[in-house]
């Protein structure tokens, strides 16, 4: 066999081996991206549970705030029926805006704040705010990962051939960036 055959055959040899590569690196880049996605929805879906409790404590002390109360059931409610992550984004911009409000109301009434369920579930909303920002932040790691790799040279080549697209980071909407203003 001559030289330029077996030559051309290791360069074929080479470049079926990078794209296999490059190809299953986007794919577990790809599936990261997903998997974080889902992590957010899993400490959202742990916060909304949470909330009905939340509810029904200050309830019991603000009847009168009723307005607060019904935004906060809106805004959670919006969020489970919420079909793509543009909308669940929304969502939950809305919830976060409306708990604010909620433990803003709370500085009205001394016995609530004193409350031990209260109190609990507050240490508890916020331990899992926590999470959320966390697994926002990994989401967007992880998407930035995957979009170098999808528009870098070669690898976007790769990625182009098999139709790879770039991940859309987590961001805050316009009303997340305003201070929460709670007027009586």
């Amino acid at each position: 066999m001559p030289w330029w055959a077996i030559l051309l055959i290791i360069i074929v040899v080479f470049l079926v081996v990078y794209v296999i590569g490059v190809y299953n690196s986007l794919v577990s880049l790809r599936n990261k991206v997903r998997d974080q996605l889902s992590q957010i929805d899993v400490e959202l879906k742990r916060r909304f549970d949470l909330v009905p409790n939340l509810v029904e404590t200050v309830k019991g002390y603000a009847k009168h705030e009723k307005s607060t109360l019904e935004d906060v059931v809106k805004a959670r409610n919006s969020y489970v029926s919420a079909d793509s992550v543009e909308g669940k984004l929304e969502a939950d911009g809305e919830l976060t805006k409306a708990i604010s409000k909620l433990f803003a109301l709370t500085e009205s009434y001394p016995d609530l704040k004193a409350n031990e369920n209260f109190m609990q579930l507050q240490n508890e909303l916020t331990e899992i705010e926590q999470k959320i920002v966390y697994s926002r932040q990994f989401y967007n790691d992880s998407v930035l990962k995957l979009n170098n790799k999808v528009e870098m040279f070669p690898s976007n080549i790769i990625a182009n051939m098999f139709g790879f697209k770039k991940g859309d980071f987590f961001k805050a909407n316009d009303e997340e960036r305003q201070n929460v203003q709670v007027k009586f």
